[in-house]
C-alpha cells in the first residue's frame, strides 16, 4: 500500500487505514510502541506492564524456587537505626 507523508509543524507523519490498525489491535488505543528496526518504522501495540507475571508466578511455585532473592528489610545490623 502506498501512502502520502503529510507535513505536521515541523515534523512528516502519515494516516493509518482503520483496518491496518485493527489488524494489530490498534483501534482505539491512544499510545502505542513505535520504533526502527532493520530499516522499517515498526508500530505496536504496547505491551501490559505485567505480562508473562502469571506464568512466571507458576514457573516459580513449579520449580519450588521461591527462596527470597533481596533479603529481609530490616536485619540485626539495622538495630541502631532510629525510625
Amino acid at each position: 500500500m502506498q501512502i502520502a507523508l503529510r507535513t505536521f509543524g515541523n515534523s512528516r507523519g502519515v494516516l493509518l487505514p482503520k483496518p491496518m490498525l485493527a489488524q494489530v489491535g490498534l483501534v482505539g488505543k491512544a499510545v502505542a510502541d513505535l520504533s526502527v528496526q532493520d530499516g522499517s518504522i515498526v508500530i505496536k501495540p504496547l505491551a501490559s506492564p505485567r505480562a508473562g507475571w502469571g506464568d512466571a508466578a507458576k514457573n516459580i511455585a513449579a520449580h519450588a524456587d521461591d527462596t527470597l532473592r533481596m533479603g529481609e528489610f530490616a536485619n540485626a545490623d539495622d538495630a541502631d537505626l532510629a525510625w
